[in-house]
């Protein structure tokens, strides 16, 4: 089983940045749309972004311009660059692995995001 363990979540003013990290315990962006949700308090989880095996993102219109994925292949790594942080922002950010064809759906344990002066 697949296991997506994120990281570098915290707490930060508004406007400044952070980096998201999710680790793959295997090597599996070659077959497997990775993304990045986030859940705030009250509110339905929503996507952020989506990087296909063959590298084409997708963006949320509300991060366009802020939020950059990326990936690390050798590294089996996935990215979240936040910049410009808002405290709208603030929520639990979760990675996914996705495989439709096959049904499979992955999710981390998420990380806590606090956006606040």
């Amino acid at each position: 089983q697949v296991q997506l363990v994120e990281s570098g979540g915290g707490l930060v003013q508004p406007g400044e940045s952070l980096r998201l990290s999710c680790a793959a315990s295997e090597s599996i962006f070659s077959i497997y749309i990775m993304g990045w949700y986030r859940q705030a308090p009250g509110k339905q989880r929503e996507l952020i972004a989506t990087i296909t095996p063959r590298g084409s993102t997708n963006y949320a219109d509300f991060v366009k311009g802020r939020f950059t994925i990326s990936r690390d292949n050798a590294r089996n790594t996935l990215y979240l660059q936040m910049n410009g942080l808002k405290p709208e922002d603030t929520a639990v950010y979760y990675c996914n692995a996705e495989r439709p064809v096959f049904r499979l759906n992955l999710w981390g344990q998420g990380t806590q995001v606090t956006v606040a002066s």
